[in-house]
């Protein structure tokens, strides 16, 4: 009997943690808002913070928290034009500023030194 009990417990224990989990997954996706900057010629070839090399003409970008690989939509609130990009380092470094882009990533949008954007996680 006591056995049986610990046996519903602990299943009651799984699918409380399953249906937590699950929640988590339907949670709304990431969104920011704030300043974007770029970074480029000086950085051209070094390692970024996931190991790879840093290549100013691939649609990257720096994140101080999202996960390496993360795919998000940049987006100029300035002119509306926006670009997907993969996070593959850290930083930006510069205060008030929310993500670093590549030379080719803040082109695609128009970002010629800084500008507002907002951040979307695909």
């Amino acid at each position: 009997m006591i056995l049986n009990a610990r046996l519903a417990l602990f299943a009651l224990a799984a699918a409380a943690c399953i249906a937590a989990h699950g929640a988590e997954a339907d949670e709304p996706s990431f969104e920011q808002v704030g300043v974007a900057s770029w970074y480029g010629p000086g950085f051209h070839g070094r390692r970024t913070a996931n190991g790879e090399r840093f290549n100013t003409l691939d649609l990257t970008a720096a994140h101080r928290s999202l996960p390496f690989g993360t795919r998000v939509r940049v987006t100029n609130k300035t002119n509306g034009r926006s670009v997907v990009v993969r996070i593959n380092d850290r930083g930006p470094y510069a205060g008030g500023r929310v993500i670093d882009l590549s030379n080719a990533s803040a082109q695609a949008i128009g970002v010629s030194g800084t500008a507002k954007v907002t951040i979307a996680r695909l």
